[in-house]
């Protein structure tokens, strides 16, 4: 039923970049820590990098449960699931990488979301994801939904920070520096990104 395959090219590109929503899961090295699944989406937020690495935006929120665990181990999983279409579910296990504002990869990364602003609103990291196992499953069980539009709530929200202020919500937030285990998380003070993002 279900396929490993060595790369990410042709059909199973295809798939993966058509949808508009996958999730991510990571977790602690501690036994007890908590095991984090997050959904992604935003439409251009998403881009494969090369046969082996994909990359994603990683946006404000209320934590930063992803980047703390990629801090700490690396290990992380991406899912998308056909939610119309023939049924499909592909999971890329991987080590990534958090790649903050003020790395020198950033603005090299950054050319792989072309139809995003160069300077997303609320942007903290880019993660990127070496593929380490690629499968596929059949999906039968997941239900058929609709895709209407991305919410504009998020780019609504974060266009009234500024870099100051934007480091200002992260302050008041308790688990964007710090896990809810006590990992780092976001390192603080916020970067300024370059003028020339």
């Amino acid at each position: 039923m279900g396929q490993t395959y060595d790369r990410i090219d042709g059909r199973l590109r295809a798939f993966i970049e058509a949808q508009p929503v996958f999730f991510t899961a990571t977790a602690p090295l501690a036994g007890d820590g908590t095991v984090n699944l997050s959904p992604k989406g935003l439409k251009g937020s998403f881009a494969v990098l090369d046969e082996l690495t994909v990359a994603y935006l990683d946006f404000a929120g209320s934590n930063a449960e992803t980047i703390a665990h990629l801090r700490e181990n690396g290990r992380i999983t991406l899912m998308w699931c056909a939610f119309d279409g023939p049924p499909n579910i592909v999971r890329v296990h991987g080590h990534g990488e958090p790649v903050f504002r003020d790395d020198p990869r950033r603005p090299g990364l950054m050319r792989h979301f072309p139809d995003l602003d160069p300077a997303p609103h609320g942007l903290r990291a880019i993660i990127v994801v070496t593929a380490t196992l690629i499968r596929d499953t059949c999906g039968y069980a997941v239900p058929f939904m609709t895709y209407d539009a991305d919410r504009p709530l998020h780019g609504s929200r974060f266009a009234r920070e500024n870099d100051e202020s934007l480091d200002a919500y992260f302050h008041k937030k308790e688990h964007i520096a710090t896990s809810i285990d006590g990992l780092p998380g976001l390192p603080l003070p916020l970067p300024p990104l370059p003028r020339d993002a």
